[in-house]
């Protein structure tokens, strides 16, 4: 599907209202893996989990990548701990800091989860450069704030 260069804002306005929820919509309809099935997970886990596929992180760290308060993100882990998704552990180089990662049982079935949304995001975004890509990113961070607001 290609985009009219001559297109209205208004035009482009009316296409993305109709495309937005159809991807929500099938977003929200994607099965989890039999392994993570029977657990209250909703798009924010989805968030929280792809923040630690590559390896812990602090609470401090989640939050500010996930541009949540500290304590709702460290009442998220909790619970994700109590549940046998997360594991709480010390750092090694400093042992007052807790590090928050994907428990190992878990894991394949979080990375099978978030693979075939990361998957849709990389076949929409590699034909288009870093400028383009930074472009869309901008856009769709300045939608979710403009709703919010």
């Amino acid at each position: 599907m290609s985009h009219d260069r001559t297109a209205s804002i208004e035009d482009d306005i009316r296409s993305l209202l109709v495309v937005m929820p159809r991807i929500i919509g099938r977003a929200k309809r994607r099965t989890l893996p039999p392994e993570l099935v029977g657990y209250e997970l909703t798009p924010r886990h989805l968030t929280l989990f792809a923040m630690l596929l590559d390896g812990p992180l602090t609470v401090n760290e989640l939050a500010s990548a996930l541009t949540l308060a500290p304590s709702t993100v460290s009442l998220m882990v909790g619970d994700l701990v109590d549940q046998g998704l997360l594991d709480r552990t010390e750092d090694a180089g400093d042992r007052r800091r807790k590090l928050i990662g994907l428990a190992e049982a878990r894991r394949g079935a979080i990375d099978a989860w978030l693979g075939d949304s990361a998957t849709a995001w990389r076949h929409a975004l590699a034909p288009l450069d870093a400028d383009a890509r930074a472009v869309v990113i901008r856009a769709l961070r300045a939608y979710e704030d403009a709703l919010s607001t």
